[in-house]
């Protein structure tokens, strides 16, 4: 499986507080794709980000020969969750300059013909096939749950002033219960996972067109991170774009 990892500071920030990783499993033919963005200033949204994805690739890559069917992969990588919440809510505790800090978490399994995905927080997984594109997690954020009660529109949601308000995030609490999601993967088809430095400039639409466009995968992993920038880089900008290719059918 092709895949492309950017991750940019952006233009107005001097430290770069995500994080992104693709652990591939070659015993068990298995990948993870997983994305934070971490919070709670420079130091503190460094630290959760990168604790987390370098947490949750060592307990996958440790994954033994008890961790034989999907239940076992994703009882895996709950506790998993659950365990980098638990270490960066008491680190925060215990240290000052470490307070306030979370991040947020999405971890994208490929299994065969399918996708397990975890999710806490605002950063994003899309699936492209055809010529179609769809979200797959749902924010965390304040604006959602206006968006979800009918106090705002779709249109107002994009521009909301309190847009990065997030509800929910890894290590913010004492305890946490992920999104799960499952869905089947196609022959030729994209997963997109981003941060909100991207999603927050760069409309669904134009997400498409630039998958869809004849580029390598390395040139349209480098346009997301180039036209964020050039739509003004506020925030860290971070993408992973895997190509799924043909896809084996079982026999029944």
């Amino acid at each position: 499986m092709e895949y492309e990892i950017r991750s940019d500071t952006g233009r107005k920030r001097t430290v770069n507080e995500d994080d992104a990783a693709v652990f591939v499993h070659s015993e068990k033919r298995t990948i993870l794709a997983v994305i934070a963005d971490g919070m709670g200033g420079h130091k503190g949204g460094d630290y959760a980000s990168a604790t987390a994805v370098r947490m949750i690739g060592e307990q996958f890559m440790s994954a033994d020969k008890e961790v034989v069917t999907e239940q076992d992969w994703i009882d895996l990588l709950y506790d998993a969750v659950v365990d980098i919440n638990q270490f960066l809510y008491t680190t925060a505790q215990k240290d000052d300059t470490y307070k306030g800090m979370g991040t947020t978490l999405d971890l994208a399994l490929i299994l065969d013909n399918h996708c397990v995905v975890f999710h806490v927080g605002d950063s994003r997984i899309y699936q492209v096939t055809g010529k179609a594109i769809r979200q797959i997690t749902k924010d965390h954020s304040f604006v959602n749950v206006l968006l979800d009660s009918g106090e705002i529109t779709e249109q107002e949601a994009e521009v909301h002033p309190q847009r990065n308000w997030i509800m929910k995030a890894v290590g913010s609490e004492k305890s946490i219960v992920p999104d799960r999601y499952t869905f089947p993967l196609l022959s030729h088809s994209y997963l997109l996972l981003c941060t909100d430095g991207l999603s927050n400039k760069i409309e669904k639409e134009k997400m498409l067109d630039i998958i869809l466009n004849e580029d390598s995968l390395a040139n349209k992993a480098d346009e997301f991170i180039d036209l964020a920038n050039q739509r003004g880089g506020e925030d860290n900008i971070t993408v992973i774009l895997l190509a799924i290719p043909e896809i084996e059918v079982s026999p029944v």
